[in-house]
C-alpha cells in the first residue's frame, strides 16, 4: 500500500519552515507585550515531551514563570544584564532536571522493568539527567519556534538560589532559563558567525 505523501516523513520541510526554525531564528533580547496563553504553553510542552531521551527518562522539569509575583521571585536571582529582558518577556521558563528521574522509569520505560537499576549512583543519575534535560531544552526551543514564538536562553543567574526558590522539594537542579514570547528587534545583535562544515564536521 502506498504511503500517504501528505504525511511522508522523508520529505524535507518547506524552506519557510526551516527559516522559522533555524536560518532566520534569532535569540531575542526584547519582547512585545503580546501575551502567551496557557493553552500555548500546554501545547508547547505537549510537543516538547515527544523529543527522545535516553531510556525515555524525560528528566527535565519546567516552571513557566508568567506572573508579576513569579517574576519578583526570579529576577533578583538573575545577573544584572538578564533582569530587564526577563521582566519584559511574557514567560521565563526555568528548565530543571530531576536527579531522581529513575523512579519514573517503571512508567516511562515499561518494557525494561529493571531500568531503574541501571542508575545506582547519584553522580551517574545527575550526569544523565543534566545531559538529557539539555536535550529537552533544545526540543523546547524548536517547538516554541514552530509555534511562532521567539526564545532567549540564558545561564546568567544564581543556580543554587533559583533551585532553592523554585524547586525546594526533591532532588531537582537547574539547567537554564529560557525567555519566551514574541520578540522585537530591539537590542538584537548582528548574527554571529558559525563554523563551516569543514571545520566542525567530517564524514567517515
Amino acid at each position: 500500500m502506498a504511503f500517504d505523501t501528505a504525511h511522508d516523513r522523508s520529505q524535507p520541510l518547506a524552506d519557510q519552515a526551516l527559516a522559522q526554525l533555524f536560518t532566520e531564528a534569532r535569540t531575542r533580547n526584547a519582547w512585545s507585550d503580546r501575551p502567551v496563553s496557557e493553552e500555548t504553553l500546554r501545547k508547547l510542552y505537549d510537543l516538547t515531551k515527544f523529543g527522545p531521551t535516553g531510556a525515555n527518562a524525560s528528566p527535565a522539569r519546567f516552571v513557566f514563570v508568567t506572573s508579576e509575583a513569579g517574576k519578583d521571585r526570579l529576577i533578583p536571582l538573575l545577573s544584572e544584564g538578564n533582569q530587564g529582558k526577563t521582566r519584559q518577556a511574557p514567560v521565563a521558563v526555568i528548565v530543571g532536571f530531576d536527579v531522581d528521574f529513575h523512579e519514573t522509569l517503571i512508567d516511562l520505560f515499561p518494557h525494561a522493568p529493571g531500568a531503574k537499576d541501571w542508575f545506582p549512583t547519584r553522580e551517574g543519575r545527575r550526569e544523565n539527567a543534566h545531559k538529557n534535560s539539555t536535550l529537552q531544552a533544545g526540543y523546547l526551543i524548536s517547538a516554541a519556534r514552530a509555534l511562532g514564538l521567539d526564545v532567549g536562553p540564558m545561564t546568567g543567574f544564581d543556580f543554587d538560589a533559583v533551585k532553592k526558590e523554585f524547586f525546594p522539594e526533591g532532588d531537582i537542579e537547574v539547567n537554564m532559563i529560557i525567555n519566551l514570547g514574541y520578540g522585537t528587534d530591539e537590542n538584537l545583535f548582528a548574527r554571529s558567525p558559525r563554523l563551516s562544515f569543514e571545520k566542525a564536521a567530517q564524514i567517515v
